[in-house]
């Protein structure tokens, strides 16, 4: 046996009595074949030379036969060629749409958060970025209100209609915030946390993907198998700058790595201009140009008073500035034969 490996996809009506007749006749030479059902779509990863006879004619025909190459698996954009969209709430990220998250970088109070979600919302956003949850680099930096935080995005979500994108950090926390997030953000200190990984895919909720400031864009396609192996589809890989010599911006975002994503995976590809330029003048132009590069979304940083904000300030945009860049986004996206996403149900009011 050689070690030869590729992976089996069909449709997604293909029933469970199939996939084993097609995981018998794979190891009938003596091969192995996992059965995985990624998302809606049976597959089967099979190691070995092949079966040793033909196909039985009952079987249906694989939708595609694909080896793997390097650490992909699961994300090979051949697995996929039409690409995935993730659906995080009601917003849908690679459906072709520039979708747009933004919000401050960490909760403060329900007064902060809800004036905040309030303006980006009313300028398009499709989701509200907020951290309840925050890894510093010192210990005795704010490190976010934890289940609280988590509360008052929920209440914001009540009153604005906007799903939540929240950062989780530990795998004993995956199961709660959960229960209350759309999505989960894997930080970019977190990204080989390779149990937070699986944990995250297997509590079935969209993940972004925050690829790490020290790491190739190889171990990212591998941390997000982590994700795709226990049977979620639901990732978007997040560019959000490396560190490299460069000392003028706190990161380099990696524009090649924005437009390799998009030719080596079929999952979505989120761009962080706030993280990675860390100067509020620079997150127009670096958005601008991760949407020429293909980017499916943008993370943003905004805040109603940076100069006091408890985390990450210095990056945030202010609201006039976040509206002027979703004009300029609208218009780039013209352009670019695509559209920007937007929000036009009408503000949610509290009740009570």
């Amino acid at each position: 046996m050689s070690g030869h490996e590729r992976v089996h996809v069909f449709a997604p009506a293909v029933g469970a009595s199939d996939v084993a007749g097609w995981v018998e006749y794979l190891t009938s030479a003596g091969g192995t074949a996992t059965p995985l059902r990624f998302g809606a779509t049976p597959t089967i990863l099979a190691t070995g030379d092949g079966p040793a006879h033909a196909r039985p004619a009952h079987l249906p025909e694989p939708l595609a036969v694909v080896p793997t190459t390097g650490k992909s698996r699961y994300g090979h954009s051949d697995i996929r060629p039409e690409g995935t969209i993730v659906q995080i709430g009601p917003a849908d990220i690679g459906d072709g749409a520039i979708s747009v998250f933004a919000g401050p970088c960490a909760v403060e109070t329900s007064e902060q958060l809800h004036d905040t979600v309030g303006v980006v919302r009313a300028a398009g956003a499709v989701g509200m970025r907020g951290g309840a949850f925050k890894p510093r680099t010192s210990p005795y930096d704010f490190q976010g209100l934890w289940w609280e935080g988590l509360a008052m995005l929920d209440e914001a979500r009540e009153r604005s209609g906007l799903p939540i994108l929240t950062e989780v950090l530990d795998p004993r926390h995956v199961t709660e915030v959960a229960a209350v997030a759309d999505g989960l953000q894997i930080g970019a200190r977190n990204m080989q946390n390779f149990e937070l990984l699986r944990e995250a895919g297997a509590a079935g909720k969209p993940v972004v993907l925050k690829r790490g400031f020290g790491c190739t864009v190889d171990e990212v396609l591998a941390a997000a198998e982590y994700i795709l192996c226990q049977g979620n589809d639901q990732v978007v890989l997040c560019e959000r700058g490396i560190r490299t010599f460069e000392s003028a911006t706190r990161f380099t975002l990696d524009i090649s790595a924005v437009a390799l994503f998009k030719q080596r995976t079929h999952l979505p590809v989120m761009v962080d201009p706030s993280h990675s330029a860390g100067i509020p003048s620079l997150v127009e132009p670096v958005a601008m140009a991760a949407v020429a590069a293909g980017a499916d979304a943008l993370l943003v940083d905004v805040h109603g008073q940076p100069e006091s904000a408890l985390c990450d300030g210095k990056q945030a945009l202010l609201p006039a500035d976040f509206e002027q860049l979703m004009g300029r986004l609208e218009m780039l996206a013209m352009g670019l034969g695509r559209k920007l996403a937007g929000v036009t149900a009408p503000m949610l009011q509290p009740t009570g």
